[in-house]
């Protein structure tokens, strides 16, 4: 099929156990990509040798550890692709997930870009929801497609996306010169950074492409940065969108006000990890911010949340 040339980038890091079925999918897809690439984020297990045991289909990349941005960003560098595509070690795609963004793309040249649905899985494979279903962003945007495949969310819709968005890295699919164009993925957040990216990239955007079918799977398991330790993941989730919100006096009032939504409820959510590890007032002082970051009565709100525990 003649169409947009993808590169699919997998940012890796010890990940042997699960890379291969990364890769498998990639390779398997139904609109076969331009290239695989897989940047090494300095593992210390297997990693490299199941990613060279493939041969040509598959770049190898190895770099000293540096994050899964700074990974990602290493692959769009070298990267021949006029469009991107993202996956992560442990996730994987469904086999149209390609095909249904590039057919997209052929007909309508005016989408700045594409994302989707996907699944939240167990380990055993299991599925656990669907991401649009899950998101209040996700669910207006089913309701907007009316039970069609395909809907475009347009600058009404970004409110809502930057607060509580749906589609996720390896749902993502962007030209390589507006990724380039914007930075790629900021660097030195651990936690976030998705969402970071995402923001800018609605903020220069107009007319986005959303397939309301599942497009990939994404992995719910124990050894999360976000399950093993949450209250640190809390943590670096507000540090980055403290540092989101600094940068989003530039945009639009809409997505001004979505990253101020995304903020509190942040802020919240550190909040309750700290009452969880029983420090009430460290819990207080996370979410006072709010009262003056996005005065009213939910900030209020929030604060007396944290003092009744």
């Amino acid at each position: 099929m003649e169409g947009p040339p993808f590169s699919v980038i997998i940012a890796v890091y010890n990940g042997a156990a699960t890379l291969a079925r990364a890769i498998d999918s990639v390779l398997m897809q139904s609109y076969p990509p331009l290239e695989v690439i897989v940047v090494d984020d300095g593992s210390r297990d297997e990693t490299a040798a199941v990613a060279q045991r493939y041969g040509e289909p598959v770049r190898y990349v190895h770099q000293e550890n540096a994050g899964v941005s700074a990974a990602r960003n290493a692959g769009v560098r070298i990267a021949r692709g006029e469009w991107l595509a993202f996956l992560d070690a442990d996730d994987w795609y469904y086999a149209d997930r390609l095909r249904l963004h590039a057919e997209w793309i052929m007909r309508d040249a005016s989408l700045d870009y594409l994302t989707g649905d996907y699944d939240y899985v167990h380990p055993d494979g299991s599925r656990i929801s669907g991401s649009m279903e899950k998101h209040q962003s996700g669910r207006a945007m089913l309701r907007k497609a009316a039970g069609t495949r395909e809907v475009v969310m347009t600058a009404e819709d970004f409110q809502s996306f930057v607060a509580d968005h749906f589609g996720d890295t390896h749902t993502l699919s962007v030209p390589r010169q507006k990724f380039l164009d914007l930075g790629g993925y900021p660097l030195g957040f651990r936690v976030c950074e998705d969402v970071f990216f995402l923001t800018k990239l609605c903020a220069v955007s107009r007319r986005v492409g959303v397939v309301c079918t599942p497009l990939a799977a994404y992995l719910v398991h124990d050894n999360s940065a976000t399950r093993r330790d949450p209250l640190r993941a809390q943590t670096d989730n507000v540090r980055t969108l403290v540092a989101m919100a600094a940068e989003a006096h530039t945009y639009s009032a809409a997505i001004r006000r979505g990253v101020q939504a995304r903020l509190r409820h942040g802020r919240l959510d550190l909040g309750y990890a700290l009452l969880r590890a029983g420090r009430k007032s460290a819990a207080i002082s996370a979410v006072a911010p709010t009262l003056w970051e996005s005065p009213g009565l939910g900030g209020l709100r929030d604060i007396i949340s944290m003092v009744r525990g």
